[in-house]
């Protein structure tokens, strides 16, 4: 177990986590030192500075108070790092999105949160008007790029007459700082509400003792903002230690992250196990793309293959550290170390945290067997806003229960060894089966359907559905990829099913449940 300690956010009443990391480095003289690499610009400590206090005063300007919802979906880019943490110096609570959901989704979590106030990237406002009427509480669309309807308010013209000055809130440590959303095993999205020291007890813990970042690091990250993991590698981690990042806006595709390394030689690469896969399917890349800057590579979102860990060590002469974080702990809390990392384990607990592995009556199991994952930490969310009940079964006390079922070796090694319950991870974003079933049962071919997890050729997780067809139609491949297609159009297009397996009838249980164990064998 890691020694679990408090913040040193905790010894100061007042405390605001956007000027701790932003404000103090340019006080501390790293103004101009370069924070952002953002395609062809380079954007100082002084400039993000600057701009956070823009999007601050703009929200101020707009009505924004303290503790009010501000939800932000943007390209990853220095406008989304400076409304991120302008709010949170305003004492407003930021909520940053996947730019990939649905109108649904939007629909949905606007009308959660009840933010008042939406940045949007213009390529995804079409997607929020469908719904403008159903939306309850949304006053405010601020467009970054072209405002194409008469309310819309323009992100650029709204901060070219905002000043750059401004104070930060009177908050504390354990003030609301931001909202992660999840989704559980009901697939219903779920807000992590975050306070402002958490930011802090994940820097400590993982930036610093897994990391050791300093000022001459350049971080990279192909996971967005918008994820958990992404915000911390590509803002808090790279801010507080006065080091630079770079911004990817586009699809991280593998030929454009190799490019992308390339260019800008960061030093330490963020990736997901799907998409270090994708990598090594690239053909002569170590010897197209130059990865000598790179010092580290890192994993998370899902478990990294250990077959994937050694080709890529093989193939650039790297290691990847593999790790486990969640949205309800926000980054990474245990971990492979750099020169120890354990092919296919996911590291040892880290200072900080504590975890415990638990059979069904919460008793703890010894070394060698399997059971289900809690953990521990300051940086643990203070509960899912208006889900009561489901932070009464995953938030239990100190501990947090993780859901995922895991073993430890005798040298404090964790390995993953499934979930608990039915969600799927893929590509290191969860998926709820239910949302995919819900959408294929749509399909006027299908009868039934159940979707369950299947490992593809690189041992990484994939939704596979199992589909009864309605009496006038015949299996086919044309109409399985019909489906597919189908789900693409429906919902996000990631949730796909990768393959679709036609079946006579589903196995299920006398009361009528799918036995979805009996499908996964």
């Amino acid at each position: 177990m890691g020694t679990v300690y408090k913040y040193q956010a905790y010894e100061s009443a007042a405390y605001n986590v956007a000027s701790r990391l932003i404000d103090d480095n340019v006080a501390a003289g790293c103004g101009e030192r370069t924070a952002v690499f953002y395609r062809d610009t380079i954007y100082t400590y002084r400039q993000i500075q600057q701009l956070m206090n823009r999007v601050g005063n703009m929200l101020k300007d707009m009505g924004v108070g303290i503790e009010q919802r501000v939800m932000i979906s943007l390209y990853d880019s220095p406008e989304a790092l400076a409304c991120f943490f302008g709010a949170i110096k305003i004492g407003a609570i930021p909520i940053m999105v996947n730019y990939m959901y649905t109108a649904d989704d939007y629909r949905l979590l606007l009308n959660d949160s009840r933010a008042t106030t939406l940045i949007i990237d213009q390529d995804f406002v079409e997607t929020v008007e469908k719904w403008r009427s159903d939306l309850r509480y949304l006053q405010n669309t601020v467009v970054k790029g072209k405002a194409t309807r008469p309310f819309h308010l323009s992100l650029y013209d709204l901060i070219s007459g905002s000043s750059d000055d401004l104070d930060a809130a009177h908050t504390s440590a354990d003030d609301v700082a931001f909202w992660n959303y999840t989704s559980g095993s009901t697939g219903v999205p779920k807000a992590a509400v975050h306070l402002q020291h958490d930011i802090g007890q994940c820097v400590e813990s993982y930036g610093k003792g897994v990391l050791n970042i300093t000022r001459d690091d350049v971080l990279f990250s192909a996971s967005k903002l918008f994820f958990a993991y992404g915000m911390g590698n590509s803002a808090y981690f790279p801010l507080s230690a006065g080091a630079s990042v770079v911004l990817l806006p586009d699809r991280p595709i593998p030929t454009l992250v190799f490019e992308t390394i390339a260019r800008y030689r960061p030093t330490i690469f963020f990736g997901v196990p799907t998409l270090y896969s994708s990598m090594l399917q690239v053909e002569d890349a170590a010897k197209k793309y130059d990865l000598s800057s790179l010092r580290c590579c890192v994993s998370a979102g899902e478990a990294l293959p250990s077959e994937v860990f050694s080709r890529w060590r093989e193939k650039f002469g790297l290691e990847i550290l593999d790790g486990l974080g969640s949205t309800e702990m926000l980054h990474i809390f245990i971990s492979n170390h750099p020169g120890q990392a354990k092919p296919g384990s996911s590291g040892k607990i880290l200072d900080g945290y504590a975890a415990r592995i638990v059979d069904e009556q919460g008793h703890e199991l010894p070394a060698g067997e399997t059971g289900t994952l809690w953990v521990k930490g300051d940086s643990a969310a203070a509960y899912y806003y208006r889900h009561h009940e489901k932070t009464k079964q995953s938030m239990l006390g100190e501990w947090f229960n993780t859901g995922d079922k895991y073993s430890r070796d005798g040298e404090g090694y964790f390995y993953y060894r499934g979930r608990a319950d039915d969600m799927l991870k893929v590509g290191g974003i969860w998926v709820s089966p239910i949302e995919i079933e819900e959408t294929i049962i749509h399909h006027p071919a299908v009868l039934e359907v159940a979707v369950v997890g299947k490992p593809d050729e690189a041992e990484l997780i994939k939704p596979k559905a199992f589909v009864v067809l309605k009496k006038d139609f015949q299996p086919g491949a044309e109409l399985a990829a019909e489906i597919q297609t189908f789900v693409k159009k429906s919902i996000a297009a990631y949730k796909y099913p990768r393959w679709i397996e036609f079946v006579p009838e589903l196995p299920k249980t006398a009361t009528g449940k799918v036995q979805r164990h009996k499908l996964r064998e």
